[in-house]
């Protein structure tokens, strides 16, 4: 059955007007640690006074990038909607390994197929998501991730932008407190 009049939910907590964007691409074992400590920052900062949006940053050096990418954005239009989607980026955090290949190159991923990648995250996700998966359009939601950072000059993950602005000497080593005193400034 082919899902039809879907809706991507948007990657957006909180409703403050410090808004902090966060370019994450599933695997990266640096964007899984700056995932792993929004909720903390959102509860640090409070949700009336930062926004934050992930936008998903798909490299292909990791190698299931941009099968991951769309079954996170395929969890977003399921129940629950960015909730969902979160659920699933932190069983691709939590299980990294699983969804990687060694050294970008090699390893037991070489024999898995898009198919396997998907049974495994919905196994460790406890989210059915071959078929919000299939849905034909749903590139177009990837799309604008991917061109939202192009036309922002984002390459890498993570990256950090602050009302705007790439952060370039923030990143996923500081602590939330540090993130907060940027986005809050006395």
């Amino acid at each position: 059955m082919i899902m039809t009049g879907w809706h991507a939910d948007p990657l957006v907590w909180g409703h403050g007007p410090r808004i902090l964007e966060v370019f994450l691409e599933p695997t990266c074992p640096y964007s899984v640690r700056a995932f792993g400590k929004l909720g903390d920052l959102l509860a640090e900062a409070g949700e009336d006074r930062i926004t934050v949006k992930i936008r998903l940053q798909s490299q292909p050096w990791h190698m299931y990038s941009g099968v991951l990418v769309r079954c996170i954005l395929a969890a977003s239009t399921l129940e629950g909607g960015k909730e969902t989607a979160r659920t699933v980026m932190a069983a691709i955090g939590a299980h990294r390994e699983e969804f990687e290949f060694t050294k970008h190159a090699g390893g037991p991923n070489m024999d898995a197929t898009p198919n396997d990648i998907i049974a495994r995250l919905e196994a460790y996700s406890g989210v059915a998501l071959r078929q919000a998966f299939a849905i034909p359009d749903l590139d177009r939601e990837i799309k604008w991730h991917c061109k939202y950072a192009r036309q922002n000059g984002i390459h890498v993950s993570p990256t950090f932008m602050i009302d705007g602005l790439v952060q370039a000497d923030m990143g996923s080593g500081d602590a939330v407190s540090d993130w907060v005193a940027r986005l809050l400034p006395n």
